[in-house]
């Protein structure tokens, strides 16, 4: 009996490692380049009221149902943004081959004294057509840069027209439950603007979401 007992622990042992060792190997654990912080579990985006560059409400059901790229700018920026939404106009027809889901690039402006709803739209609109400009005063806007994980800072002695504002240079990761997934971070090296390398945001992007 003894031998009988010890002899079914072994084959049940060796079949319980047979289906972890095919378990493993079937979802090993995903690798993503240094520039490239995965929150797990995903972070949960508070209520927030901003204004796309149609004038309409954007909530959280805009959101919903596809992924998000969330860049913050302002149009009088002189080298990040203008730089970021060149390389994001070649990356956008890459997107939605690497998902099912529909994938939107979104321009949060962090200039709400300057830039209008339409400055924005002409300005999104040159970069490319599927790239969404936002908007919104600080008291809305402040709060939802936040909850991103993402910061920005005007002067408090702006003269006229002529200030520059301090933001993230990051892009964060929206999915398609509206929930913060990723952070891909700006790549920094002597005398380079430091900006998100798009190779590997596509990249990284392909290897979370296809998961």
């Amino acid at each position: 009996m003894n031998k009988l007992y010890y002899l079914m622990v072994a084959v049940i042992a060796a079949g319980a490692f047979a289906l972890g060792l095919s378990l493993y190997k079937a979802d090993p654990e995903k690798v993503y380049s240094k520039q490239t912080y995965v929150y797990q579990p995903a972070r949960t985006i508070n209520d927030f009221n901003l204004i796309d560059d149609n004038g309409s409400a954007f909530t959280q059901q805009d959101l919903q149902g596809k992924w998000s790229f969330v860049f913050l700018g302002y149009i009088s920026c002189p080298d990040i943004c203008p730089m970021t939404l060149a390389k994001f106009s070649g990356v956008i027809p890459k997107l939605e081959t690497v998902v099912k889901q529909p994938a939107q690039v979104l321009f949060l402006s962090v200039d709400p004294k300057r830039d209008t709803q339409d400055l924005i739209a002409q300005y999104t609109d040159y970069f490319h057509d599927n790239i969404v400009g936002l908007r919104a005063e600080h008291k809305d806007l402040f709060p939802f840069v936040r909850n991103l994980g993402l910061m920005y800072s005007i002067p408090t002695d702006e003269q006229e027209d002529s200030y520059f504002v301090d933001h993230s240079a990051s892009v964060v990761l929206v999915n398609p439950k509206g929930q913060i997934a990723a952070i891909f971070k700006p790549e920094f090296s002597n005398n380079q603007v430091p900006i998100v390398n798009m190779n590997t945001l596509l990249a990284d992007f392909k290897t979370l979401a296809q998961g």
